[in-house]
């Protein structure tokens, strides 16, 4: 092809917006560089300034309590909680910044962090602490994220070949682009690496100590709830179910972090002492503190899920496991029943008929597909109708179908299922045998569902391990779980005196 001016003006048009660009970046990444008083590193972080941390935990903490239960509306625990942490806020690296600490209302075993100082512990996990310092060995080492930035520079890093993308002069458009800068409500989740989990056992050590708990809790609190997953792993491969992320989903153990952290906990000069002073004050907090599922969301019993107050109960199927969320209630396939998903919830009638109703739910779900084949039915003496249609979701031809019941005067109750085409006829029976399963309950029946606490009772004379955990509100496992809810081995020996939590039906 000939050579033409316009072509090599437009070469050198190009190459200059990419020096410029290049230029421009350079300067603004020299200016973002800071040492971390915390951890005496040089931080890069050029997305992601301490106003922004602050900014995203407050527009994240809303969706956080929504996700996750709400709080624990237990003002003696939630305070408890704020006290400890604050005392270990106050002797971190950022003492002058403002710290948020949330107790949610989760079964699940976690705690996490969000940029700005917000941490979160749930009640799941303080179900596992066995004294104040195990506690703030975990507040402190989320504390620990948070000095570290950990949170932000895992976003530097998600933004960076963003950055790259645009300075090479690609061509997106503003919505593509806002997608790659997203920051994204889960990104807290994801796991941190390695160094990050060291780094922040560290530093929770550092905080343990200055703050007055015993340091070597770090490495008590490990073992414990490593002897939980532990636990948990062998009873769900036992019954084939898959486990919801916990603790170390989110935070990877390793084999050396205990004796890492042991090893901080020496270097601090501190003595190691065989009995926490904050040991009962610890227990008299969660005394009474409810164990899994809480009734007023419902409870889940293998595969029934049932819920006292709304009067209802309902069993999905084989190869389903449900998660309960505060206002919908999810049943996700697994093995053979892999793709397909449930969605039930609720919402009042108000002065609609079912078809209204029907209609209604159906557009917040599906707004571009019309609600194809509906059909009265009868479930259980309840008036019920049903509909559905072919969709692609997240691109795979999939059936979805409503099936709405009417519980009371003013209040319905919705299935939504979702199943993969090529899975539909397999699971259809399955299906609609959980649909036909709901069913109102007696105020007796009600009554007679009843969640789970922790109690603390004092050993007697000649109490052992075995005694004590036939006590436990579980049909199977007891003696297991007796000893890794209290942080004891097979060949520990309870003494007369001693405290200890049971995990008992509430009455």
């Amino acid at each position: 092809m000939p050579y033409s001016p316009t072509q090599k003006s437009g070469k050198i048009f190009s190459k200059n917006i990419f020096v410029t660009g290049m230029i421009a970046a350079t300067m603004l990444l020299q200016g973002c560089v800071t040492t971390n008083p915390a951890t005496g590193r040089s931080d890069f972080t050029p997305f992601m300034s301490p106003a922004k941390e602050t900014a995203l935990g407050k527009e994240q903490h809303p969706l956080i309590l929504k996700q996750h239960g709400g709080v624990l509306d237990v003002p003696k625990i939630a305070g408890y909680v704020a006290v400890v942490g604050g005392r270990l806020a106050a002797v971190s690296e950022l003492n002058h910044s403002p710290f948020t600490f949330t107790v949610l209302n989760s079964p699940i075993v976690n705690a996490f962090a969000l940029p700005g100082g917000y941490i979160y512990v749930t009640r799941g996990i303080l179900a596992l602490f066995n004294s104040e310092s195990e506690m703030a060995s975990v507040l402190g080492h989320e504390i620990g994220h948070v000095t570290g930035r950990h949170s932000a520079k895992r976003y530097n890093q998600q933004l960076f070949t963003g950055l790259g993308v645009a300075l090479l002069g690609a061509a997106v458009k503003s919505k593509q682009l806002n997608d790659v800068l997203g920051y994204g409500s889960q990104l807290y989740l994801k796991s941190y690496s390695r160094s990050n989990e060291y780094e922040s056992d560290q530093l929770g050590v550092r905080y343990s100590t200055r703050a007055g708990f015993d340091p070597y809790a770090a490495a008590d609190m490990l073992r414990s709830l490593d002897a939980e997953s532990n636990l948990q792993d062998a009873i769900a491969n036992r019954t084939g179910q898959q486990r919801p992320p916990e603790f170390f989903s989110t935070h990877p153990n390793t084999q050396d972090r205990v004796s890492r952290a042991f090893a901080a906990a020496q270097k601090t000069g501190v003595v190691q002492n065989s009995r926490d002073p904050g040991r009962d004050r610890y227990l008299n907090a969660i005394d009474g503190m409810i164990y899994g599922d809480d009734p007023a969301q419902g409870l889940i019993k293998g595969r029934t899920f049932s819920h006292g107050a709304m009067r209802f109960k309902f069993t999905v199927p084989p190869n389903f496991r449900l998660v309960n969320s505060s206002d919908m209630v999810y049943a996700k396939g697994v093995g053979p029943a892999d793709g397909a998903i449930v969605i039930f919830s609720n919402d009042r009638l108000k002065s609609r008929n079912m078809i209204e109703f029907t209609s209604d739910i159906w557009k917040t779900f599906a707004k571009e597909a019309a609600l194809r084949g509906l059909e009265d039915m009868t479930i259980n003496g309840m008036t019920a109708i049903t509909g559905w249609n072919n969709i692609k979701v997240a691109n795979v031809p999939s059936q979805v179908r409503i099936t709405a019941i009417r519980h009371s005067d003013n209040m319905a109750y919705f299935f939504l299922t979702i199943t993969p085409m090529s899975k539909t006829y397999s699971l259809n029976d399955g299906l609609t045998r959980m649909t036909s399963s709901f069913q109102k309950l007696s105020p007796r029946q009600a009554n007679k569902i009843k969640g789970k606490i922790i109690r603390i009772v004092t050993v007697q004379p000649g109490d052992t391990a075995s005694h004590l955990a036939q006590k436990m509100a579980f049909p199977k496992n007891r003696l297991k779980r007796f000893l890794v809810l209290n942080g004891l081995q097979n060949n520990n020996s309870l003494r007369a005196g001693q405290r200890v939590k049971l995990i008992v039906y509430d009455k």
